[in-house]
Order: C-alpha cells, then structure tokens, then sequence
C-alpha cells in the first residue's frame, strides 16, 4: 500500500520536475543576443545615409522657409519702427503684407514638418528593415537561439549591436 501511494506521489511529481531538469540541460547551450535599436537608427551607415539624403532633399524648402520668416521680421520691424510715421494707406498694405506672409509661413511650416515626418518615417522602415536582415544573418551564422531587439537592461556581454553596425557598414 505504501509503494501504491510512493508510486503515485512520483507520478504526480515528474510533470513538475522535468520540465526544471530539461530547462537546465537547454539553458547550457541556450544563446541570447541583444541589440540597442536606437543605436542601430542613430549610428548605422544606412541610417546616416538616409539622413543625409532626407536634408538634401528637403534643404531648398527650408531655405524657402527660412527666406520668408525674414521677410516676416523686415515686415515687422519696419512696422514697429515706421508704422506711426507711415501714411495710412502704405501702413495698412504692409500689414496685410505681413498677415499674407505669416499665414503662408505657418501653412509652409506645417507641410515641411508633415512631409518631412513622412520622409523619415520611410527611411526609417528601409534602416529597419536592412537591420532585421542583418540581425537574422547574425544569428543564423552565430547559432543565436534568440535576439532581442529591446531590453531594460542589457549584458554587454549579450550586446551584438556592434556586430550589426559592422554588417550594416560592410553590406552594399
């Protein structure tokens, strides 16, 4: 009777406990990676890359803009300086002048910032997208079980954000 109760405190024992004896047995040879994304946006050729074609695409409609926010402060100031001494007529034009151009560089502004919101978030998903390949090549060839691109805290021992800056870097 003991041996039937021994028997069946086992049994009830080994679903338990096999899964913490094979668990140790994997965790051996288990082999994690971790990479900084951040970095990879910041850092990666790539990245730098998109950037710069993103200002060189975009610099002659900040130039536009920054041309008619000069504009704006002439205006301004010339009405502050003049606009009690100026003729009625001449006073009011600028002041419409300067309403005309301060509604065109908000309207400007705001369709540089969106269009170049845009931009950069398509840049970003082609940076992104070079980086999981790379990240996959790293793995694949390094026998990482698992990578993970975002941690709080990371091991630099576990950190292969380096390796795949050097890939990005090397890759054409």
């Amino acid at each position: 009777m003991k041996t039937q109760k021994m028997k069946r405190w086992i049994m009830k024992l080994i679903p338990i406990l096999l899964p913490v004896v094979f668990s140790q047995a994997i965790a051996a040879d288990f082999r994690i990676g971790v990479v900084d994304t951040e970095r990879i946006l910041r850092e990666s050729v790539p990245a730098l890359k998109a950037e710069k074609r993103i200002e060189k695409e975009f610099a002659v409609r900040d130039q536009e803009i920054k041309k008619t926010s000069q504009q704006v402060k002439e205006i301004q100031a010339l009405l502050n300086k003049e606009g009690m001494t100026m003729p009625d007529a001449e006073r009011r034009n600028k002041e419409r002048e300067l309403d005309s151009l301060n509604v065109n560089l908000q309207r400007s502004q705001r369709e540089f910032r969106e269009d170049l919101n845009l931009r950069k978030n398509e840049e970003l998903v082609l940076v992104l997208g070079q980086a999981n390949k790379a990240i996959q090549q790293i793995a694949e060839s390094e026998k990482y079980d698992l990578v993970l691109q975002e941690a709080v805290y990371r091991n630099p021992k576990i950190d292969i954000t380096e390796k795949v800056l050097q890939y990005l870097a090397n890759e054409k």
